[in-house]
């Protein structure tokens, strides 16, 4: 998974002239504090609802998931009765085998092969 960096402290915007203590100017901070605070709220809001979208997708997923998983395990249990495996227990049927069934050939082939060379 990808690294993400250390979430940093939101600092306040810095204005580069220093004002005047004047009610103007405490009017203003106010009136920045308040831009920032909606500002945020909306952010929240915001990451609220896509958490919410997530959550929901998850909830599909799982949904999904587990309708699959009982679609196998159906489709399992038909082919186990289909083909006479004991149905009793079912992991035998999914564990593979390294027995190899030749073909039987008749006896009076076996000696019997033509070779074909072609030159390049």
């Amino acid at each position: 998974m990808m690294s993400q960096r250390p979430p940093s402290k939101i600092h306040p915007k810095v204005s580069t002239l220093p004002r005047q203590r004047t009610e103007a100017a405490h009017y203003l901070d106010l009136y920045k504090l308040t831009v920032e605070k909606k500002r945020i709220q909306q952010e929240l809001e915001n990451l609220e609802q896509r958490r919410a979208r997530l959550y929901s997708r998850l909830a599909e997923i799982d949904q999904e998931a587990d309708r699959l998983n009982g679609l196998a395990g159906t489709i399992r249990i038909q082919d186990s009765q289909r083909f006479g495996v004991n149905s009793a227990n079912p992991a035998a049927t999914a564990t593979p085998s390294s027995n190899v069934f030749v073909p039987e050939r008749p006896s009076s082939t076996q000696g019997d092969f033509n070779t074909v060379l072609l030159e390049y």
